[in-house]
């Protein structure tokens, strides 16, 4: 009680933030969690069963597929996603001219609303002939392309629409990180008669390591929680081929009104994203360390 009494100031303060997080975040997490185990009639809890709920959602085939999704997301996101915040923020950090200029037109896509960033690229994906892309592959004599049509195309596609809305805000982090590196290292290797690749390679990389590893775990967390992207984009189409899990929440709960199946996959998915954001602070602290 004394410790409360020395720092009652700063508790009622804190207060209203503390009630508005009770209440919108967790009572609906533990009612959720309770829902999970019952059978249902809507919202209403009509028997206990256990952990039948989560045994339905595992046997269910669309689950599988969503999970399977759900990785590939993560692995294009890393494969497509993750190497270019890197390679612009090397190139920025050598321009000398115009720099404000580049900086902010890598960062307005940021500012796009993400529905509009999915209508507009589901627009440039038009499979139709006189479809944005397939106009310009029509001008130069090829054939016009499925784009999110192709299932096995339709995820990767996805992720390069999810890497032009977000690149340009982790450049900018990865471009602070360049410039808070001490400018005698770059000076004593110019000395030393280095190119620019050699002054990347032996200064700027090992620099950047603990950032690059948790920036790393912070996309695959807000990738494995992708959903309006294909919801708006493909619908989780064609034939599941870009169902996330996420989106099959959405299905279970607005579509099916399985409410017991979304809030068993809602736990699934929260526990996957505690041992992830587990990882994230792993990855925060070694940061700090080798900061």
């Amino acid at each position: 009680m004394s410790f409360i009494r020395r720092n009652l100031a700063g508790w009622l303060v804190m207060l209203p933030g503390l009630v508005l997080l009770v209440f919108f975040v967790w009572l609906p997490l533990l009612s959720n969690v309770s829902l999970s185990f019952y059978q249902l009639q809507g919202y209403t809890k009509q028997s206990f069963v256990g952990l039948d709920n989560y045994a339905q959602v595992l046997r269910d085939p669309q689950f599988q597929r969503a999970f399977l999704n759900t990785g590939l997301y993560v692995f294009w996101s890393i494969v497509v996603g993750f190497p270019v915040p890197i390679a612009l923020a090397l190139l920025l950090s050598e321009v000398i001219h115009l720099r404000t200029f580049f900086r902010t037109s890598l960062y307005l896509p940021n500012v796009v609303p993400g529905l509009a960033a999915a209508l507009l690229w589901k627009f440039l994906y038009d499979p139709d002939p006189g479809g944005m892309l397939n106009g310009l592959l029509g001008a130069v004599g090829l054939p016009p392309q499925p784009w999110l049509s192709s299932p096995t195309w339709v995820i990767p596609l996805i992720v390069v629409a999810l890497t032009w809305k977000a690149a340009g805000a982790t450049t900018l982090i990865y471009l602070a990180t360049i410039q808070s590196i001490d400018a005698t290292y770059y000076e004593a290797a110019r000395m030393d008669g280095t190119n620019v690749w050699q002054r990347v390679r032996y200064i700027t990389l090992p620099s950047l390591a603990p950032t690059v590893r948790m920036l790393l775990v912070l996309q695959i967390i807000s990738v494995f929680q992708v959903l309006y992207e294909p919801l708006v984009m493909t619908g989780g189409g064609p034939n599941n081929a870009s169902l996330s899990l996420l989106q099959l929440i959405y299905r279970y709960v607005f579509v099916r009104g399985d409410v017991a199946s979304g809030a068993a996959l809602g736990v699934i998915v929260a526990v996957a994203l505690l041992v992830l954001t587990a990882c994230y602070w792993w990855a925060t602290k070694r940061a700090g360390h080798h900061g």
